[in-house]
């Protein structure tokens, strides 16, 4: 199940400010029920460009929910040991477990997708990348 942040849509800061708690508290919410089903892991992929704001979005999350059920994980270019490894074993190993949330700052789709907006690879290679995760 995947759902993603549609982006495009803008609110004003003082509307901004007076929907905040009740966002706070609904997000609040969800994570509590989250770890009482603990039924699945909840994965939120935090990824851009540089001083997209991607640090500030990841820190509000933990500050607006519990951090002691949040495992953040930033990656960059792989270490010596995970190039050794499958492509994929340095995201396995920071899955959270269930009722659990990971907030992964890089995954393993930012690659394929700056390798395109930087016109590294052509548009057939950024379907072919995908399709291969």
């Amino acid at each position: 199940m995947f759902e993603s942040a549609e982006i495009g849509h803008k609110i004003s800061k003082s509307e901004y400010r007076k929907q905040e708690p009740a966002l706070r508290e609904q997000l609040l919410e969800a994570q509590a029920q989250l770890k009482e089903q603990a039924r699945f892991p909840l994965l939120i992929l935090i990824g851009g460009v540089d001083g997209a704001g991607k640090g500030e979005t990841v820190n509000l999350l933990n500050e607006w929910m519990d951090p002691r059920h949040i495992h953040t994980c930033a990656f960059g270019a792989p270490t010596d040991e995970e190039a050794q490894r499958p492509p994929m074993w340095r995201y396995w190993r920071a899955l959270p477990p269930k009722g659990k949330i990971g907030i992964l700052f890089g995954s393993w789709y930012t690659q394929p997708i700056l390798d395109r907006a930087y016109k590294r690879s052509r548009p057939a290679d950024l379907v072919a990348a995908i399709e291969q995760i």
